[in-house]
């Protein structure tokens, strides 16, 4: 198998695993930590009745999202280098790729859209050699 889909197969898998973790983390493990509960930071509304121990600083959700999330995200920006490398991107598309893993829904759309350019570049390749010759 070609290195260079392979690097961009797990680009895409991993685009997509740090997105779902990142909505987990932005909109559930960080709210039950900092929002619910007596114990919480800034406590907006009581825990539910029998599931007090989900809430609060000791959230185990920090520990089922978050450590989960900052592990994926560095093999993402790992691969994301590794794609750049391979695929001679410039810095700031790079960076701007890396980057887009750290803020919810974003990853989605960069994903799609570097995925769109690079099927485009792929088309145009194709076609050079047919119109040569």
């Amino acid at each position: 198998m070609d290195k260079r889909r392979v690097s961009f197969a797990l680009y895409r898998v991993l685009a997509y695993v740090t997105g779902i973790f990142l909505l987990g983390l932005t909109f559930v493990a960080m709210p039950a930590k900092y929002l619910i509960g007596e114990t919480a930071r800034f406590s907006l509304v009581g825990a539910p009745q029998g599931m007090e121990h989900w809430f609060g600083p000791e959230s185990p959700l920090m520990l089922f999202i978050a450590m989960p999330h900052g592990y994926i995200y560095m093999a993402y920006v790992f691969v994301v280098l590794w794609v750049a490398l391979d695929r001679r991107w410039s810095a700031a598309r790079t960076l701007g790729v890396a980057l887009a893993g750290t803020v919810p829904v974003v990853g989605f759309v960069v994903e799609n859209r570097i995925v769109r350019s690079e099927q485009a570049g792929e088309a145009g390749r194709a076609q050079e050699p047919a119109t040569a010759g």
